[in-house]
């Protein structure tokens, strides 16, 4: 079996590509151009906030902007539920994929926040001793 390797910035590019495809597709209603616009800031933040991440200036840091991250990808998330409840998008299982890739960034960035967690804390505590 080949395992493809990924990395999560060229992922979450993908991802925000994805959705900014989804944002195109919503009606032009209000209901559609609200969802629209709000979709569109909170699908690029987690992408250009990793951007940040990679920066971090410290472990706290390195965990907020991380925070940031998942915050913005429950944000996606909610989107899409909405967008598959009131079938904006038909058929709705044309979202299915992109919903899963929301459900596999937000698992993989809350696992990397609570390791970091961990870390630090290991790190605050062998520093005690």
């Amino acid at each position: 079996m080949d395992k493809q390797k990924y990395d999560l910035e060229d992922r979450l590019v993908d991802y925000t590509c994805r959705m900014i495809d989804v944002v195109e597709a919503l009606p032009n209603t209000r209901a559609g151009n609200y969802i629209a616009g709000q979709s569109m800031r909170c699908c690029h933040s987690p992408t250009f906030n990793y951007g940040e991440v990679q920066a971090a200036e410290s472990r706290s840091d390195f965990i907020h902007k991380l925070g940031i991250c998942l915050k913005e990808l429950k944000e996606c998330r909610t989107a899409l539920k909405i967008i598959i409840k009131k079938g904006l998008i038909q058929p709705t299982d044309k979202l299915k994929g992109i919903f899963q890739e929301t459900e596999e960034l937000i698992a993989i960035i809350a696992k990397s926040v609570e390791t970091a967690k961990k870390n630090r804390d290991a790190q605050n505590l062998n520093i005690e001793n």
